[in-house]
Parts: C-alpha cells; structure tokens; sequence
C-alpha cells in the first residue's frame, strides 16, 4: 500500500458540504469541475453522499487558484493533465504560463487603450442639463 493510500484512508472524508466550507468553493462549481473532467469522481457514503479526500481538496485549491489567475479551463485540464500523468518538467508547465502571461499583457494592453478612449470621452463632456451629450455622440459616430 503507498503512502499516498495510507494518507487518503487516514484522512477525513468530507461531504461537498464541508469541501466547499474548507475551500470556499461553491458547491455547484465543485459539482461543474466533476462534470468537466477537472475534478475525480469521489467514492460515496452507502447513502449515496460524496466523500472527498485529503487528494480531492488539494486538486480543487490547484484549480481555483489557477482560475484566480485567469487560467481558461482548458489551460487548467492540460497542466493537470501533465500533472497527473506524472511524466511532466517545470519547462513545459512554464511554456504553459508564458503563454498565459502574454494573453493577460494583451488583455492590459486593450484594457489600457479602452480606459484612454473612455477618458477622453468623458473628457468631452461637461455634464451639464443640456440633451446633447458628447459621450453619446461619440457612441453614435465612432471615429469622430
């Protein structure tokens, strides 16, 4: 029997419930990362309740801190994947996160453009009472 086996009967089971509780992970997403294949199947009780284990958390604080990091769901399958296959090197999990990182510095970049826009609109405008109003315009007439 290996360790990790020993560890996971050792261990407290938890029901969804008191997963969510210690992850602060809401019960029906815990319930969507099974369905998405992120997340295994847990045995369940005779009454038919999930049990998760000490390796089930683990797995699901992986996959919300990557998600807190704006990692798409696939970008989370393929680093697990890697993961669990075991066969994997920290060159191809950082190849994974550079890619990432230059998604979300294109992501600021339009963001930083969309602010400078939405700045100089509001620029424009006085705010006044009058029913012309130069963001409006500048929503109707792109360009101008």
């Amino acid at each position: 029997m290996s360790n990790m086996t020993k560890a996971n009967e050792l261990s407290p089971r938890l029901t969804i419930g008191g997963l969510s509780l210690r992850t602060g992970c809401n019960i029906e997403t815990i319930r969507y990362y099974e369905r998405a294949g992120l997340m295994p199947a847990p045995p369940r009780s005779r009454g038919g309740h999930r049990l998760y284990d000490a390796e089930h958390e683990k797995r699901l604080v992986f996959i919300r801190r990557s998600r807190q990091l704006g990692f798409a769901l696939d970008q989370i399958r393929a680093l697990l994947g890697l993961v669990d296959g075991g066969d994997y090197t920290c060159a191809e999990v950082k190849a994974t996160t550079l890619a990432h990182l230059d998604a979300v510095r294109g992501k600021i970049a339009d963001l930083t453009r969309m602010a400078a826009v939405l700045d100089e609109m509001a620029a424009r405008c006085d705010g006044g009472e009058v029913p012309a109003c130069p963001i409006v315009e500048a929503l109707f007439n792109p360009g101008r």
